[in-house]
């Protein structure tokens, strides 16, 4: 089909196909971004936490004023260890999707003042290791002498676990193992990596989606932390002895308050902190669905407003013999040039709003697959929103050119 009778007719109709075009660019620009702000949220929901979590529950203290950090941990553990289905339990300061405990800058010299991340680090005594079932994919195991008092936030020097994913993001290529780092005047030496371990808040640190499992785990004697201490249990029954876990604690420690938000399966904790993800992956799919719905809408009414106005036209062509199938083409290639240069306009919006997004919010950069993948989503609502009208047009019988004369 010519091309050029189509420009020529949408010249005669500037205003209306400038409008659809703008209409169809902005369904562009917030498709495109919506469609990588449900794919982040959504990958981000996915994270491994790298423990069993089905099998973990955590009971918290809220304070305990003039308590002795050995007297405590050793009448929880005991409190906890005596419920029937407790297979382990711990002192550690915080789990994936509890409270941020401990975020700290690290550099690779000593002296060095170029900061290459902020990590979590996890302090975990003993038994809290063997509880999470923890186990490094290279390197190996904790010594019981690896197992510190803390001078401040850290030991001056440790043997620690790190995840591939920071292993990745600081020694890229390299093996880790051996290698040490710092962070404040404490010298770490990489002794395992493990597959995973997620940050408490994942996407929510500093270093944003990037750093979800950038964690440090730091071997630390149980006197030496207090008021956190995880339970592990069948996977039937660890909701049971969590409860269990919580009543326990409030007997065994009358003088410390039980801090209930904290205290919950992992399987809670981790539903809990993606609550308002899936809000927002909710919103923005509904957002993208109706700026769908009022493109598709957009089209509509202008070739059904275009139909009503080239009757005659159409009439007089298809006297001329042409076929429906001519007709219906002009229409679809109709739409197909307006929405193609909508289309065009949309990605380079699309392309600008998220930078603004990566200026405001930290966001990644747009990849560019998703540039295409809205683009060939529009064209495809663009081609069935115009399909009605446009077969409406096809069926205009020969006949009307002359009654409309």
């Amino acid at each position: 089909m010519e091309i050029k009778p189509i420009l020529s007719a949408l010249g005669r109709h500037r205003v209306a196909a400038l409008l659809i075009t703008f209409e169809i660019a902005l369904a562009c620009a917030v498709l495109c971004n919506a469609l990588f702000l449900i794919a982040t949220r959504l990958d981000l929901m996915r994270v491994q936490s790298g423990v069993d979590e089905s099998s973990l529950a955590i009971v918290a203290l809220n304070g305990c004023d003039g308590c002795v950090n050995a007297d405590v941990n050793a009448r929880a553990l005991a409190a906890l260890r005596a419920i029937p289905g407790v297979r382990a339990a711990g002192v550690l300061n915080s789990v994936p999707f509890g409270e941020i405990a401990l975020n700290a800058g690290i550099r690779l010299e000593q002296d060095g003042e170029h900061y290459l991340g902020v990590p979590h680090f996890y302090t975990f005594g003993p038994d809290a290791v063997a509880a999470l079932g923890l186990r490094p994919v290279q390197g190996t195991g904790f010594a019981p002498e690896d197992f510190q008092a803390l001078d401040g936030f850290l030991p001056p020097s440790s043997r620690v676990w790190i995840t591939q994913a920071l292993a990745t993001h600081l020694w890229p290529g390299e093996n880790a193992l051996g290698k040490s780092f710092w962070s404040g005047d404490s010298r770490l030496q990489v002794a395992g990596i493990l597959a995973h371990l997620a940050h408490p808040t994942p996407g929510g640190s500093e270093d944003g989606a990037a750093a979800q499992e950038w964690s440090v785990v730091v071997p630390t004697r149980d006197d030496a932390q207090v008021g956190t201490y995880v339970v592990r249990a069948d996977p039937l029954d660890v909701s049971r002895v969590a409860q269990a876990a919580r009543q326990a604690l409030a007997r065994a420690i009358p003088e410390a308050v039980i801090d209930q938000a904290r205290s919950r399966t992992l399987g809670e904790l981790r539903e809990r902190y993606f609550q308002r993800d899936r809000a927002m992956t909710g919103l923005l799919v509904t957002v993208a669905i109706a700026m769908l719905l009022v493109t598709a809408l957009g089209i509509v009414g202008l070739a059904s407003f275009w139909v009503a106005q080239r009757t005659k036209q159409i009439g007089v062509r298809r006297a001329l013999g042409a076929t429906r199938g001519d007709i219906l083409r002009y229409f679809q290639t109709e739409n197909f040039l307006l929405s193609t240069g909508g289309i065009a306009l949309g990605m380079l919006l699309a392309y600008g709003g998220n930078q603004l997004l990566m200026h405001y919010f930290e966001l990644n950069r747009l990849p560019l697959f998703y540039l295409p993948a809205g683009a060939a989503l529009l064209w495809a609502v663009g081609q069935l929103a115009v399909l009605g009208p446009a077969l409406r047009a096809a069926a205009v019988p020969p006949v009307i050119a002359t009654r409309s004369a």
